[in-house]
């Protein structure tokens, strides 16, 4: 597995595995109605694209396929961190999270945790703070607000 610098060109390919990911890992957590709300098919590529270049993104592979994807900015904010279902537990998150975190200069690092996600991140050493609820396209879903100390 490499890990490297995101590329606008990786855009469309990082778009079909949230998708993907979201609709199969995070759908024993979450209601089919819930998993349209949180990935409905229709991200806006300029957005993303624009976003991933504001922050530190990397994309892990493996023989040019794509296996996984996050990004984090400057304060240590870990926005997005999506593994394709068929590479879950196989250390792909944890490559990609070392590798952020390394880089980061920031004391504190936070995320919004999905109920999935949440025993990932807790045994990274990050702790809840507080559950939430986020509302898109009209739907509630429930996450965790969670950070961790250098």
């Amino acid at each position: 597995m490499n890990l490297r610098l995101y590329e606008s060109g990786d855009c469309p390919a990082l778009a079909r595995l949230f998708y993907d990911t979201v609709h199969t890992v995070n759908g024993r957590d979450y209601t089919p109605e819930q998993l349209a709300a949180w990935a409905d098919g229709q991200v806006d590529h300029s957005a993303w694209d624009t976003s991933f270049l504001a922050h530190h993104t990397l994309v892990a592979e493996e023989n040019g396929v794509i296996l996984g994807f996050a990004d984090m900015d400057g304060s240590g904010y870990l926005d997005r961190l999506y593994v394709h279902k068929d590479r879950q537990g196989q250390g792909v998150a944890s490559a990609l999270c070392d590798a952020l975190e390394d880089a980061c200069p920031a004391a504190v690092f936070t995320t919004h945790a999905s109920l999935t996600a949440r025993p990932f991140f807790e045994g990274r050493g990050y702790r809840v703070l507080r559950r939430q609820t986020v509302i898109r396209h009209g739907v509630a879903l429930d996450n965790y607000v969670m950070e961790k100390r250098k």
